[in-house]
């Protein structure tokens, strides 16, 4: 990997008195100063003036880099391994999502929003149907079954998402084994989103509403759904302890952990910062307590709080955390009843009954069967809904949740048309990497992975 180390006028490196082998690193002067581009073992043909002081020296770490969690460049300005300023670069993996939605119909929007922060998919989905919800002003009317299982995926993908924080935060700080723990207990969450949605990831399976389709009665081995959850609950309650005792307190992982990327509660106010960063200053906000959603009033759970501010105190807020999951998932579970999953309104409703058909795909002949033998209004508003999507009246609304990495908000502009005339999401990912100047200037160059592990940022949620 080539890289990159540039010199301003205030730290401006001397030519090389002698150009040396033709091996020499090539340098070239710009208007902030000489520039050199050095590759492998480059860096002792680059010669410095040994009467200039307080050389410093910029070195773009990424975007194509193992511990950027994606393809996030960091511009670190440094003193020797002493880092004197920090800068994200961002705008690398734009997709467009939010002007694509402004040509999809609403139901179509859920398809898009999924695939921003890929790592917490349901959130999303979640934030983006409540919003639009809130302008259909059929908030009060989505199923208690659809809200159940709402509440059940989202506590799931919680900890999957902090899983793959975990397990990457460890393989980049040397703890390999927390990798293989990390996504070996993820595999199993994975497993049981497939069963439901069809998907491992991006589900579009939350619609404004309600859901796609109704939960299934059993996986594909013929045991019922409940069952299986709750044996994954209980397999996730027996391993998740493996990381725990691996890094807790453990003298090498808190040498790397305690004390780096240090952020008090004055600074997370100052900047926006939420999630684990904000509650690892000892601040209990969550938005599942603050401004409930989803039913989450009536769910018992704690949230948990650290006090040391740093990337240890993040760490074991999302021990925590997952543990608060599987309390929930499993209350889940006793008001799971049956009844319907999507609201009853045929000009709203998108179709809940999908079955497969016999080649897997489509929906069953009976339902076809039902639709087209109903009445003609019914045909209608089927054909209607798919073609050209519901209204929505002239309004706006901002939906705010607490996701995985923090608020997750969704402002949401409808000027009575089939599709959204604006949608803007408040990503957390995007507003946590505001930290990253304020956790690693005068650090350690390792402590940059450190501290950007412990804010655990998908890029794909800031570029969005």
């Amino acid at each position: 990997m080539s890289t990159t180390y540039e010199s301003g006028e205030a730290f401006e490196a001397a030519a090389p008195a002698d150009p040396g082998p033709a091996t020499a690193a090539p340098g070239y002067d710009t208007t902030e100063g000489r520039v050199f581009t050095v590759t492998g073992g480059d860096w002792d043909s680059i010669t410095l003036d040994p009467a200039q002081e307080n050389e410093r020296i910029v070195v773009n770490m990424g975007p194509q880099h193992p511990s950027t969690h994606g393809v996030l460049r960091l511009i670190l300005e440094l003193e020797g391994e002493l880092v004197q300023e920090a800068r994200c670069g961002i705008g690398y993996l734009h997709t467009g999502i939010e002007k694509n939605l402004e040509y999809r119909t609403w139901t179509q929007g859920t398809t898009f929003v999924t695939r921003m922060d890929y790592l917490s998919s349901l959130f999303n989905e979640t934030a983006y149907c409540l919003a639009v919800e809130r302008l259909l002003g059929i908030s009060d009317q989505v199923p208690e079954r659809a809200n159940v299982a709402r509440v059940m995926l989202m506590e799931l993908n919680r900890i999957s998402s902090h899983l793959v924080c975990l397990a990457t935060g460890g393989m980049e700080l040397g703890a390999l084994t927390a990798m293989t723990f990390g996504f070996r207990e993820r595999e199993l969450i994975l497993d049981l989103f497939e069963l439901v949605t069809g998907l491992r990831m991006n589900h579009a399976y939350i619609r404004p509403g309600g859901l796609a389709q109704d939960l299934p009665d059993k996986d594909d081995k013929g045991q019922d759904l409940k069952v299986r959850i709750q044996q994954t609950i209980d397999t996730l309650r027996k391993r998740l302890p493996d990381t725990a005792n691996l890094l807790v307190d453990n003298t090498i992982w808190m040498g790397r952990t305690s004390g780096i990327g240090y952020l008090d509660l004055t600074g997370c106010m100052a900047l926006g910062i939420t999630g684990p960063i904000l509650r690892s200053t000892g601040y209990p906000w969550d938005l599942r307590k603050e401004m409930p959603y989803c039913g989450y009033e009536t769910y018992e759970f704690d949230v948990v709080t650290e006090t040391s501010a740093d990337a240890y105190g993040r760490f074991l807020v999302r021990l925590g955390e997952m543990q608060q999951s599987l309390r929930i998932v499993e209350q889940c579970l006793d008001r799971l009843q049956p009844g319907p999953v999507m609201v009853d309104d045929p000009k709203i409703g998108w179709p809940a009954q999908l079955a497969l058909g016999a080649d897997g795909m489509g929906n069953s002949l009976e339902h076809i069967r039902q639709i087209m033998g109903t009445s003609m209004e019914a045909l209608i508003h089927h054909f209607k809904l798919v073609t050209e999507g519901f209204s929505v009246p002239v309004g706006q609304a901002y939906q705010v949740i607490e996701a995985p990495r923090g608020e997750l908000g969704v402002h949401v502009v409808s000027n009575g048309g089939t599709r959204p005339y604006r949608v803007h999401f408040r990503d957390p990912s995007f507003n946590n990497l505001q930290a990253v100047a304020a956790m690693c200037e005068g650090g350690q160059i390792a402590d940059v992975v450190a501290a950007v592990a412990s804010i655990d940022p998908v890029m794909g949620g800031v570029d969005r």
